[in-house]
């Protein structure tokens, strides 16, 4: 359950009680649930609660408030803490057990509410249903056209869709009992390579599966060569959807050769995090380039106190090879010998000398120096970590700095069980010797499978153009995912003030800070991406040297653009 999620529970709360305070009488107000409803709110929020305001909105006679307050902290209920300010002033708390009791609360009354609304079967699936206020407004539903055609067809849609906190949110919004186009067993939800497979098996049968599938943007290349989506140009000129209002490098994630094959749904962006609550007591900077990052993750790296400097993508496999690509743009260089600074170039116009691998060069060694060097002050287990663990490891406040995806670091902010909410500071990725801070840009498309039956595709399309309305994005950001890919969203000044992100993101698109080619989506992205990171955590694992790691993974990579017929 996230914080958004309790904030909206107690609104509802406030809101379901005031009728019965104003309209029976004989009511009488109750402190203990005032106290408690507005300290968890206010705790939420980040604000801070003095013993006089608390005894103010418990709505009985001020020295009475003032007794119950005190008999809550004496019964561990309410905790004490010093004030910012280093004086003898103090700020309220609840406990950590009066935190943990009122979410299982919120929990319930989630429950109860999927119940009466009819949202679930089994009333224990607790995160089956998401309780976000903003999604069940009217300018989000659907259209009339799309409900009923729906309706009268008597046919829900079927999605094929990645297991992220994104889409599992987004699942939730498109099954609720306003939107309703699909249920939920209409929702297939994979991890990566699961999905992967998936789409490829699905575009092999006589008829899709699937009315839409999300298609992680590196494999685009790779869907287009199989013949797995349908070109969307026709239906988009013909829609709501302007290509005007996504970031360039956001929009081009979908296009091949001229054709869009993808609407993006979401945009995500690696960037660094950092501990503002460590780094600013102690007026140390935040780091700039590869050297300052490492000394950021010395000087903070103390074991002994649980408090490592820094989490990254270290695992074999995808997560290093996506943490060494990233990185090798941050030196100015791509793993291919792609002309990067022509104006306009993209991946899909490359052919011969530029799909030459480039990974054994001065950037690469680069790379590798500083991944080692992080090595030493990162967590013990960095050699097995991926997305998922190393935004654990920042969220519970185990490191002082992680490179990150924003769609995940969502999570540093929402997570109810997140200590570092509201104390992180989102840079730009540092830059290597020689380069620059190119930030790479990654996220998924919904498409059109290619064998989806005629009748069926013109439905498919109308419900993606809604759900990549500015309308739903924004509901998608309110709701705690500040990842909406169009500046029309960005720029509302409701969604740029739920989360940090949400700025930065604008800000780097704006100054044409967003690449995509860090991960070339060539048609062979996939095998290119297990050679070189195998290759990689060898090297970090110290199997073999920098150079005979880099050297391998070169041959590698060779073979198999040469076996593509590149070359």
């Amino acid at each position: 359950m996230t914080e958004h999620e309790i904030l909206r529970i107690i609104a509802f709360l406030e809101r379901v009680r005031s009728p019965f305070q104003d309209m029976i009488p004989i009511a009488e107000e109750d402190p203990s649930w005032n106290i408690i409803l507005y300290l968890m709110k206010q705790s939420l929020l980040g604000t801070p609660v003095t013993i006089s305001t608390l005894a103010s909105v418990a709505k009985i006679p001020y020295a009475t408030a003032m007794r119950r307050i005190h008999e809550m902290i004496a019964a561990g209920h309410i905790v004490k803490k010093p004030a910012r300010d280093g004086g003898r002033t103090f700020v309220l708390l609840p406990s950590e057990a009066l935190g943990e009791t009122f979410v299982a609360y919120a929990k319930r009354v989630k429950s109860l509410l999927a119940e009466t609304f009819g949202m679930r079967s089994n009333p224990e699936e607790d995160e089956a249903f998401y309780f976000g206020g903003s999604y069940f407004a009217a300018q989000i539903i659907p259209p009339p056209r799309l409900i009923e055609s729906l309706f009268s067809g008597k046919r829900e849609l079927r999605f094929l869709l990645n297991d992220d906190n994104y889409f599992h949110a987004m699942s939730n919004m498109w099954a609720d009992f306003r939107n309703n186009i699909s249920s939920r067993k209409n929702f297939d939800l994979r991890k990566l390579p699961d999905l992967h497979a998936r789409v490829i098996e699905n575009s092999e049968q006589p008829k899709s599966a699937y009315d839409i599938v999300a298609i992680n943007a590196p494999w685009l290349g790779e869907a287009v060569k199989k013949d797995v989506l349908l070109p969307l140009d026709d239906f988009i000129d013909n829609s709501t959807i302007s290509p005007l209002d996504f970031h360039t490098s956001v929009w081009s994630m979908g296009t091949w050769n001229g054709k869009q094959y993808g609407v993006p749904i979401y945009c995500t962006i690696e960037l660094l995090a950092a501990r503002k609550d460590i780094f600013e007591p102690e007026g140390y900077r935040y780091p700039t380039t590869f050297d300052e990052t490492v000394a950021a993750a010395r000087h903070f790296h103390n074991p002994a106190r649980g408090l490592y400097g820094i989490a990254w993508n270290g695992g074999a496999g995808m997560p290093v090879a996506s943490t060494f690509m990233f990185l090798m743009a941050c030196c100015g260089e791509s793993i291919l010998n792609l002309p990067k600074s022509r104006p306009f170039f993209t991946v899909d116009k490359a052919s011969g000398e530029q799909l030459r691998p480039h990974v054994l060069c001065e950037a690469g060694f680069n790379v590798l120096d500083y991944l080692h060097r992080l090595v030493e002050y990162s967590p013990p287990d960095i050699l097995t970590m991926d997305w998922d663990r190393r935004t654990t490891a920042f969220l519970n406040g185990s490191t002082a700095m992680a490179y990150c995806w924003t769609v995940r670091a969502a999570r540093f902010e929402t997570d109810i069980g997140s200590v570092v909410r509201h104390k992180v500071a989102y840079l730009q990725q540092p830059r290597g010797p020689a380069g620059t801070s190119n930030n790479p840009i990654g996220g998924f498309l919904l498409g059109i499978p290619r064998n989806l039956p005629k009748e069926q595709v013109e439905l498919a399309f109308e419900a993606i153009a809604w759900m990549a309305s500015p309308e739903a994005m924004k509901a998608g950001v309110r709701n705690g995912f500040p990842v909406a890919p169009r500046f029309s969203v960005s720029a509302d000044p409701e969604a740029a003030a739920t989360s940090p992100i949400v700025s930065i993101v604008d800000r780097l698109a704006k100054r044409n800070m967003l690449k995509s080619w860090p991960r070339p989506p060539v048609p062979e992205y996939l095998a290119i991406e297990l050679a070189l990171g195998t290759e990689i955590h060898r090297a970090l694992s110290g199997e073999v040297t920098d150079r005979q790691a880099l050297e391998n993974a070169q041959a590698r990579i060779d073979a198999i653009m040469r076996a593509a017929g590149h070359y």
